[in-house]
Parts: structure tokens; sequence; C-alpha cells
């Protein structure tokens, strides 16, 4: 078929294939200056050029709208941030493009600006031309050297939380989900991935196709090229990964399939066909991104034993909890984490027992009580307000942890087959929507009856008296063999540790004094060989207590870790603790002045303001 005839039958086929959102509800979202309200996007058709050597995709999107009736003159208002737009045209729903006048509004730091194209009434189609800036938020160009291949340049994007429009001129709220396509241009030599289908016939110009029928929000949107291989886990399940990483990748998340299978006997099918992984180079900021069909995750977590897997779970659990069901504004941010944390624990249990579940848990709940020490009230709330803040500011452990163990609560509250019942009936009731706090309020006070005191949970600070919290009487024995040694009632290698599993050695840590002695840091050292581990969660407890001690024999292993992992769970607690000294925080500034252009635009963001001062 013809290309343009290609767009209208797959345009139709994913429109067809899926719930569509009711008509002009949409909730207000302080982040966005999108009009979905009164013109809508409802499919989006990429056409992008990925130029490795002037760091920016180049092309086209062509978004198929849909108006308002009540508003018959409105024009369309798109987000963008830091985009060159070359020209903007229109068409009806058939026939050819004409220009069309456009106005960029002025930039705002966080937000970016504002894209309004005039729309006449008949326009169904708008056509965009533009460019990305080289310093695209959303994007992290990668030289060879900082792949682990090392002979080819990487690309990945991170459109979460409203990053999308650094890349795409799109309505970038949660609340608009948009079915989309795209053909994406590349060096042969190299492989493009997105969170979508690809299609197994390449373009007449050499590009990947793909295409994503069920209606996602723009956040959700996900590209990665690069030097990609590909093993299967199962029918419907695989890894991506760089040549000499995808078979450790392979092993380590063998149990994908079982954890899917484990998901939908709880809560309902898998509905986005495949599921697969994709591992990222180690500058990737976040442990993993839950983009529809691919999972991109954090090298970090391939250690060999598959400890650290409850990472995939989470970012599966996200399927029916974030990407089916989805917060419509990032004031909702709980909706997507509290629910994926409280899915991730009942997948664990059922593949790997409930202690380690449960140990687990109870590591979640003490970061969250760290976190609650240092965060004013107002960010101790589960429906948050981030009206003039930056979304990524309510990104704590309080959506995560705390939004899971209101679930947990209540879970305890009714019996856990009826709570089971009623998340299943949830996700069909809301299946490819996007929701607010209230609607889930609404919803749960008409299907489930419970004595929690839910607006507690979700208006207060901190955590109601009476909150379900995990007990773990394997770390329980950890916490005890740490205050033995410490009061040199035992040896250290009398303690009881080859059984030892991950959470147990960073319970351990953690239950170590703060101000723990070098010559105490010397002793774990020698008998435990903490500096020289290759288990990153363990390592990066490690050098903060390094830090903290002024343990010299860690430093080489500490700046080495900053300058080679991107990971911003682990920077950002490292880089805090070095600050709290001058001497500390010039150590800081001399190996991030090194370290920067590896870090992700997000994770530079987060140590430019640890550092108060910014590197270039």
């Amino acid at each position: 078929m013809r290309r343009s005839l290609c767009l209208v039958v797959l345009f139709i086929f994913a429109m067809s294939s899926c719930k569509r959102q009711p008509e002009w509800e949409v909730a207000r979202d302080v982040h966005s200056y999108s009009n979905p309200a009164q013109v809508r996007i409802r499919h989006i058709d990429l056409d992008l050029d990925i130029l490795f050597d002037q760091k920016i995709l180049q092309g086209s999107v062509t978004l198929t709208v849909e108006r308002n009736r009540r508003f018959p003159e409105a024009p369309l208002v798109l987000d963008t941030k830091d985009l060159h737009i070359v020209k903007a045209e229109i068409a009806p729903e058939f026939g050819p493009f004409r220009e069309t006048s456009f106005q960029l509004g002025p930039r705002d730091p966080i937000l970016g600006s504002a894209l309004t194209v005039t729309l006449p009434k008949a326009a169904r189609r708008v056509r965009i031309q533009y460019a990305t800036s080289s310093h695209a938020t959303a994007l992290q160009w990668l030289e060879p050297a900082q792949t682990a291949e090392k002979k080819h340049p990487y690309l990945y994007t991170q459109s979460e939380a409203i990053h999308a429009r650094s890349w795409i001129p799109i309505q970038d709220s949660p609340a608009v989900r948009v079915t989309y396509s795209a053909r994406i241009r590349v060096h042969p030599a190299l492989r493009a991935v997105m969170s979508a289908e690809m299609l197994p016939e390449m373009g007449p110009d050499g590009a990947f196709q793909f295409r994503m029928p069920e209606p996602i929000p723009s956040y959700l949107i996900a590209l990665a090229v690069g030097d990609i291989d590909f093993r299967p886990l199962s029918v419907r399940t695989g890894v991506y990964a760089e040549p000499n990483v995808v078979d450790a990748a392979a092993r380590e998340f063998a149990d994908t399939e079982k954890m899917i299978e484990a998901v939908e006997e709880l809560y309902g099918p898998y509905r986005w066909g495949r599921y697969d992984l994709l591992v990222l180079p180690p500058s990737f900021p976040f442990g993993g991104m839950e983009n529809p069909r691919v999972t991109f995750t954090t090298p970090t977590i391939i250690v060999g034993d598959k400890s650290l897997v409850s990472l995939v779970a989470h970012e599966l659990a996200h399927s029916w909890a974030g990407n089916l069901v989805t917060n419509a504004t990032w004031s909702d941010f709980w909706l997507n984490e509290g629910f994926a944390v409280y899915l991730e624990h009942r997948i664990v249990e059922r593949i790997y027992g409930r202690e380690r579940a449960e140990m687990e848990a109870v590591l979640a709940v003490e970061a969250l009580n760290r976190e609650l020490a240092t965060l004013p009230e107002k960010d101790q709330v589960l429906h948050i307000d981030l009206k003039g803040r930056d979304p990524d500011d309510g990104m704590t452990e309080v959506p995560y942890v705390k939004g899971a163990l209101f679930l947990r609560t209540l879970e305890k509250s009714v019996g856990r087959k009826s709570f089971a019942a009623f998340l299943r009936s949830y996700f069909d009731h809301f299946a490819f929507r996007s929701i607010t706090t209230q609607d889930f309020l609404n919803y749960l006070k008409a299907n489930l009856q419970t004595d929690v005191p839910v607006t507690d949970w979700v208006y207060k600070p901190g955590l109601p008296a009476k909150a379900d919290l995990p007990r773990s009487e394997a770390l329980q024995k950890v916490a005890e063999a740490a205050s033995s040694w410490m009061a040199n009632k035992v040896a250290l290698k009398s303690l009881p540790t080859s059984s030892w599993c991950t959470q147990q050695w960073l319970y351990f840590l953690e239950s170590l004094p703060q101000d723990l002695l070098p010559a105490r840091m010397q002793a774990l050292d020698a008998a435990f060989g903490f500096t020289r581990s290759q288990n990153d969660e363990i390592l990066a407890q490690w050098l903060i207590m390094a830090v903290r001690a002024r343990y010299k024999p860690a430093y080489g292993r500490l700046e080495e870790f900053l300058t080679t992992v991107g990971r911003r769970k682990y920077l950002k607690p490292i880089y805090q603790e070095l600050a709290k000294t001058p001497e500390g925080i010039k150590w800081a500034r001399a190996i991030y002045a090194k370290a920067r252009t590896s870090y992700h635009p997000i994770t530079a963001h987060t140590i430019d303001e640890i550092l108060k001062e910014r590197v270039h």
C-alpha cells in the first residue's frame, strides 16, 4: 500500500482496538499548556532521523486531532521545550497538507514553551516539522566509550515526567492518551527499539517502523538506538541489550514469564502483547522505566543471583498500575507508584517467597522513614500540591512506599482475597483511562467496605498510627548480629553471613551506627570485601558509609563509581553526604566536573542542586 493509505489504515486500526476516553473529561494539569478539553490529540505519527553527529532528532510529527464541537475556532495548543519548529501544516481527514500559522510562547524553565497552531474548523491532521535541541532533557547521547561494547554511539529517551515535550511537540499530560506509529531512520549498524510493536518490514528508506495501538500517555513514548541484540525468554518475553551484556541479562531475567503469569492470575490479563526488557548503559538515571511492551532498565540490577529483580516485578506491575490505569496529573503520582510497589511485593512473594517480599518491604519502609525525617509536611502527603514546581519534586519515597502501605493496610482490613478482587475490578473499570485521586476514592467508597481512615492516608502528612507495617524475622536477626558485633560480643568471622542475600547485607550495613570509625570500616572491609563488591546496591550503601567515616581505602572506588554509574538513586545520597563537609564538597565538585557529561540531564539537574554549582 502507498504510505498515506498505510497511515490511514493504521490509525483506523488503532482507534478501533481500544476503549475511548470519556468525551472531553480531562483533569486540569498544571504542568501542561495544552487544551485537550477543546482539541485533543488521538494519534501521533513520528517520522524522524537520528543524527548522532549533531545530537538531534530531526523530522516531523503528524497529529490526528479531534475537536470539541463547543469550541469550533479553538487552536491546537501543544507543549514543547527547546524545540526548533520549522513549519506547521494542516489537512482534513483526507487530502493534502497546507501551511498554517503558529506561535511559540515564552520559555518557562520547567514547562518549556506553548506552541499554538491555528486550526481551521475542518482540519483533522496537523503536521509539524521540527528538530530537537542538542540538550533536550529527555535525550541522552552516549559516545562509544560510554557504552558496554565501546564500538558505537547510543541514544535513549526518558520522557517521564514532562520531558516528552523536549523531543516531540505534543499534549504532554498524563491525562491525554494517544496511540502512535513511527518511522525511525538510523545508521545501518544500529538498531532502534520503541515502546511499541516493531513491524517486521523495514520502510522503503530503511527505517524501523513501529505501532502502538493501545492509547498511552505521552510520558510512555520511548526510543532507544544503539548496538542492540535480543534474546527470547519465552513466547512473549525477551531482553534487549548490548551484545556483551545480553546473555547475562537473559539469565538474570529468566523468571519474567513467571512474574507475568502471577499478576495475570491475581489481577487480570496482560493487555500489551509482548513484555520485553531493554538493558541500557550505566548512565540511565532510574532503576527502570515502565515503557509499555519494553521496560527500560539499569544494568545495575544484573548481579548474577536474581536478588535485585524485584525491580523487574515493579516495572511489570506498571503494565496494570500506571500504564493501564494512569495518574491523570503528577499530583496523583501515587496512583501509579504506590499501586506498582504493592503489586511488586505480591509478585515477589509468589515467585521468591513471603520472607523475601517482607525483607524488601521492610527496607522500603526504612527508606521512607529516613526521607520523611527530611521532608516538609506538605510533601509527606499522597496527593501532593505541585503547582509552580517541577513534577520531579514529587518523586520521593512517599508516593511509592506510603502509597503501597496504604493499599497493604486496606488489604488487611478486608482480607487478601477480597482486596485482590477489588483491585482486579479497579483495573478493569478504569482500563486505558487516566484518573485522579478523587476518582479512585469514589470507586473505593462504592466498592470496598473498610474502616481505614482513607482521607488521613491521602491528605495528611506522615504515616497513620494503624499502618500495617511489614516485619521480617530474618532482618531482625541481622540487626541483632550487627549490634552484637558493635558491642564486641562476637567476631565478624563468627557472624552467620554465609546464606545472607542482598537484602540482609543491606540491612546489616544500615543497622550500623552512622559515626562508625575508620578502624571498624577497615575490619568490615577485610572480612567481607565491601569496597570490591560487584553488587551496586551494596556498594552504594558502603560508599555512603565510607564518606561519613572518611575511610580512605574506598576513595578510589568511590570516584570510579561516581564517574561510571548514572543511577540517581545511588548518586544523590553519595553527593549529599560529600556536600556536608568543606573538603567533601570540594572533592565532589572535582569529580562532578569530570562526570557530569556522562550523566543523564535528569541526574545532572539533581546533582547541580546538591552542589549548587553548575559545571559545564
